[in-house]
Order: C-alpha cells, then sequence, then structure tokens
C-alpha cells in the first residue's frame, strides 16, 4: 500500500518545492566506488539546509556508521541514524518471523551481521546450526561456500514447514569506480536456483525500506532521489512518495524514453543541481510536444525532433513526455538516435 498519494504535479516550481525530507540513494546519485559525483555534495548540502536530509541504501555490505563517515568526507554532514539501510529493513520483516534471540543464518558482510546482532539475534554460518531463518545481503566476499550454506538451510519450502529466507535487495548490478558490477541480486538468483524458492525482499522497490525512512524522519511530503527506473523510481512509486531520476549512474536516457507506467518519475535531472532550478512544464500542440527549447513531434510510427533546444535534458524530458502521453510503448515507434544522445556524466 502506498505511503503517501502522488498528486503533486511537475511544473510547480522546482523539485524541492513543498518536500519535508529528502531521501537519496548513494551509488549512482551521491558516489561511483569511492568518489562523489559532480555536484552531488553541494546540492544536498543546500537541500539539507531547510528540509531533513536521509539516504537510502540497498547495499548491505557496509555498516550505516561506515556510510555515514564516508559521507562526512566527501563533504556531507551525516550521522548514522541519517543512514537507512536495506539490512535495518530487513529487520523489519524479520523480527515478526522468528522468536527473539533466535539464530539466524547470515550471507554477507559486516553491514548485515552488526544489524542482526542489534536486533537481538544470534549470528551462524552454518546450515548445520539449525538457523530460525536466512537472511541474505551483498558483501563483496560472498561466495560459493555462503551461497551453499543458504541453500542447505532452505532446502524445505517454507510452506512445508522450511525457513523463512529475506533477501536485503535483488539489485542486478552495482555501479563502482571502473564499470558496472553484479550485484545482490545475482547472489539471490543462485540460491533461487538451487533451491526453487524465492525470497521475501526488504529493499527497493519493495517498500519496507521506505517504510523504515519514512518512520525514523517523521516525514510527511518526502521526495526521493535514484539512479534506476527498476529499484528506486518502481519502488518509490509502490510507496506513493514524488521521485526523481538522476542520470548520472544505472540508467540512461534510453531507458527513460522506454520506462513503463509503473517505473516513470516525477522529474528527470541530468545532476543533481536541477533540483533546485524550476522544473519546466511539457507543453502539447497538436502532435508537438515541447519543453523549454525542446520539441518532439509523434508522426505515425516515426518521433521526429522538430528542436533539440538549448540543454540536453530537456528533449530527453520532451521526448519522455510525448512517448509517455502516447499511451504507446516506445517499440511501436522510430526513435531518432539524437533522441537518447547521452552526455550526461555516469560512471
Amino acid at each position: 500500500m502506498a505511503l503517501f498519494s502522488r498528486g503533486r504535479s511537475a511544473a510547480e516550481g522546482t523539485p524541492l518545492d513543498g518536500i519535508d525530507a529528502v531521501l537519496a540513494d548513494l551509488d549512482g546519485v551521491v558516489y561511483a566506488g569511492p568518489g562523489a559525483l559532480p555536484h552531488a555534495v553541494e546540492s544536498l548540502n543546500l537541500a539539507g539546509r531547510t528540509r531533513r536530509l536521509g539516504y537510502i541504501t540497498n547495499n548491505a555490505s557496509r555498516t550505516d556508521a561506515s556510510v555515514a563517515a564516508h559521507l562526512t568526507e566527501l563533504g556531507l554532514d551525516v550521522r548514522p541514524v541519517d543512514v537507512v539501510t536495506s539490512p535495518q529493513a530487513a529487520m523489519r520483516l524479520l523480527a515478526p518471523r522468528v522468536a527473539a534471540g533466535s539464530t539466524i543464518l547470515v550471507v554477507g558482510g559486516e553491514g548485515l551481521v552488526v544489524e542482526v546482532e542489534k536486533a537481538g539475534f544470534t549470528v551462524t554460518r552454518s546450515a548445520d546450526d539449525a538457523p530460525a531463518a536466512v537472511v541474505q545481503g551483498f558483501a563483496p566476499e560472498v561466495g560459493w561456500g555462503q551461497l551453499a550454506e543458504a541453500a542447505y538451510a532452505l532446502a524445505l519450502p517454507e510452506d512445508e514447514g522450511g525457513i523463512p529466507w529475506i533477501a536485503t535487495n535483488t539489485d542486478w548490478t552495482i555501479p563502482q569506480a571502473r564499470g558496472i558490477a553484479p550485484g545482490n541480486g545475482t547472489l539471490v538468483s543462485a540460491v533461487h536456483t538451487a533451491v526453487g524458492r524465492l525470497a521475501v525482499v526488504a529493499g527497493k522497490p519493495e517498500t519496507p525500506i521506505f517504510e523504515e525512512a519514512v518512520a525514523r524522519f517523521g516525514a510527511q511530503h518526502p521526495l526521493f532521489i535514484g539512479d534506476r527506473l527498476d529499484t528506486d523510481i518502481v519502488g518509490a512509486r509502490r510507496a506513493g512518495i514524488p521521485s526523481v531520476l538522476v542520470l548520472t549512474g544505472i540508467d540512461r536516457p534510453k531507458h527513460v524514453l522506454a520506462a513503463g507506467p509503473d517505473s516513470r518519475p516525477d522529474f528527470i535531472v541530468g545532476d543533481l543541481r536541477e533540483l533546485h532550478e524550476p522544473y519546466p512544464r511539457a507543453t502539447t500542440d497538436g502532435d508537438v510536444t515541447t519543453v523549454r527549447g525542446a520539441s518532439v513531434q509523434i508522426d505515425g510510427a516515426d518521433i521526429r525532433i522538430v528542436s533539440e533546444g538549448d540543454r540536453p535534458i530537456d528533449l530527453v524530458r520532451a521526448g519522455a513526455a510525448a512517448i509517455w502521453g502516447s499511451g504507446r510503448a516506445i517499440y511501436g515507434f522510430r526513435v531518432p538516435e539524437r533522441l537518447y544522445h547521452d552526455p550526461f556524466h555516469r560512471p
């Protein structure tokens, strides 16, 4: 169930107008690898002067304290309580499913182990210890041995008396300084292939991680910023939270144009400086859609660029507005390559 109703127009001032809490993803939004993305730190610091600023991450490999320390090194003023992790959301799911103090088989690293122990559970790495549940999250050191122990523990389906299986998240990929690497979804899939079961998921695009953030920050009018349509934007829409897609991470203009109704952001920005700029209204005159100086025409099965305008982001916005407003999927059009030209920064 949605936490909020999504009725806000994307043409009312800046994306931050009326917002009391900014919830930002990390990988691909604030940083890629250890380094900050251009304009991210100063833009978030500016937003945080008058609004609650929190960070939501599906990455389960680090603790909230280590994430906060990293963000502080980058120039943000962050405490551990400002960081909402998928292991924390996983504990919201685990607590009502098992007895207090139970032994839990953990597949993952320090970020997950710390949260399991903080919640009062005992950590094991072996299926031979009769765990009450399996909790699985990403860590670079996860290998065959940990995945095999999870498979042994999960051999019996839950509806036949087997134990619960909770995954912190199922992101297929994770952005790194050297490029795009496999994420937790690939590791969860390996266990699924072995046991034929599906995990309950705590992180984006599911709502538990959003519920954790909203409750912690007391948000009444939040805005979520992400770089992925399939996790960040889908998750925000499920939670009823207005969303910003920033083109500094995983998804590119061509993905934006092809986005289905359940993964369309309220705002599209090239970088986080645009959070503080008036967001332009898309207008339609006949078969031509215009955003500032950029105009796109739908002519039967063809999409034509009438004017590129002065800013590449406006052309992406105009193209998205035209395609989304047509009620037709992108594969029903012939799309010029220039419409998904990609000058935007990414890792």
